[in-house]
């Protein structure tokens, strides 16, 4: 099939180049020059396992091309995917001004029936702004083309995004057409072979399933970090509570497991979005306005720890952190827990040595530029070298079973602040280092 994809986001490239490989001719389209010159060339702007060399086989088999001309990629294509950003905007609400301008591109650029899909995240009644906006263009060329709009939320994962897209548990179309379903179901034929795993529903329903979606993981994730504060104050161990209610069938693991908070590009945007939404139609969400907030505080508990052991002046404390992503295998700082522990530290007259496998450039270029207080090193070790105390905030591999006798060697004093729960308690008590857990009294 013929598909052009606006927007080479994480979700854009992904999805481009995962239809690509199942042998689509895919045109991705972004208005920034330089990072398509860089696309063509094979040089990725984000770090996703599997990613660039698939990128870089499509291109060479010619199923995947890169443009800045959205009109050439719409006259050579019949479905138009939607992928680009939609920031919070400083109400909360998701700030749609890009969808709304590549809906006006295609009604300026469209030369024949075109499925123009929804592929961003979201709010409920985006698609038929969307719809509005290509009519409007149209009736401006005075132009009886004819177009569908589409709901296909995409639930990728950063750090699984490629296996999510060729294998996913589930695809979502929103659509009032039959002849639209039928393109779409042909579509993801390749990657959907059970038919229950492909979900028609109208187009309201599937914008609000992928908001609803994410809301939900967040609540099992504050509602796990609000246990884990009880825990501690009781004396209990949350390690084993979460252990104790995950083998009930109906609760699960996942997404269960204490920490310093979510973080990333859908968790935190889309439960302020859907907060909002629910204002802008007279309801209070009392539920998802707690789950914020228990978010939020939860980033700083991993610094009153620290104050309770070193005090409110952390003038000449230096302090060793491991990981800056908001998770493992990816690159993407957006809201992470890290930007928080590390400006409440430094704050306090810290200074901060910190190491990542992958998002010490995000960290220098953007969420924690101008913070002078903060070393970056290149390995695990290296950050540890003088530290009055090492903090773990993103569970990397690497991370799981690191050399604790060189831990030792190398703080000044053997203190641990796990934001994640990583190390066993026991095995670390023999070694003498003085370990701080989350939920754990």
């Amino acid at each position: 099939m013929k598909i052009s994809v606006v927007g080479t986001g994480y979700v854009g490239l992904v999805t481009g180049t995962c239809f690509a490989e199942m042998g689509n001719n895919v045109w991705c389209v972004d208005v920034d020059e330089k990072k398509v010159n860089r696309l063509k060339d094979g040089m990725i702007p984000i770090y996703e396992p599997g990613l660039e060399p698939m990128v870089k086989n499509n291109c060479a088999m010619g199923h995947l091309h890169f443009t800045t001309d959205i009109q050439e990629a719409l006259c050579n294509t019949e479905i138009c995917f939607i992928a680009v950003g939609t920031p919070m905007g400083e109400d909360g609400s998701a700030d749609l001004h890009y969808v709304t301008a590549v809906a006006a591109d295609i009604g300026k650029g469209m030369t024949h029936h075109m499925y123009v899909v929804d592929k961003s995240t979201v709010p409920v009644g985006t698609a038929a702004l969307v719809r509005e906006t290509i009519q409007n263009e149209l009736d401006k060329r005075k132009s009886d083309l004819t177009f569908d709009v589409i709901s296909n939320p995409e639930f990728l994962k950063e750090g699984t995004a490629v296996s999510d897209c060729m294998k996913p548990d589930r695809v979502v179309i929103g659509t009032d057409n039959s002849d639209a379903a039928e393109v779409m179901r042909e579509l993801y034929g390749a990657y959907v072979r059970n038919t229950e795993n492909f979900i028609l529903m109208d187009i309201p329903s599937a914008e609000m399933t992928k908001y609803t979606a994410n809301a939900m993981l967040a609540t099992k994730i504050s509602f796990m970090n609000e246990i884990s504060n009880i825990c501690e104050r009781v004396g209990a161990d949350v390690n084993k509570v979460r252990m104790g209610i995950g083998s009930d069938s109906r609760i699960g693991y996942s997404f269960i497991y204490p920490g310093c908070g979510y973080g990333g590009s859908c968790f935190p945007k889309d439960v302020k979005a859907l907060i909002r939404t629910s204002y802008q139609y007279d309801y209070e969400p009392q539920m998802l306005e707690a789950v914020e907030a228990v978010n939020d505080r939860q980033k700083k508990v991993i610094p009153e720890k620290i104050v309770k052991k070193f005090g409110t002046d952390l003038r000449g404390k230096r302090f060793a952190v491991w990981g800056l992503a908001f998770k493992p295998d990816t690159d993407d700082m957006r809201e992470s827990a890290a930007i928080t522990i590390i400006n409440e530290l430094t704050k306090l007259g810290a200074e901060v040595i910190a190491y990542d496998p992958k998002a010490i450039g995000e960290a220098k270029e953007c969420y924690l530029k101008g913070n002078d207080k903060i070393d970056y090193v290149e390995s695990k070790y290296e950050a540890l070298k003088g530290a009055d105390a090492l903090i773990l905030i993103t569970e990397w591999k690497e991370f799981r079973q690191p050399d604790f006798g060189e831990i030792v060697k190398l703080l000044k004093q053997p203190v641990i602040f796990d934001g994640r729960n990583q190390y066993d308690r026991k095995r670390l008590a023999k070694t003498g280092i003085e370990y701080y857990q989350i939920g754990v009294g």
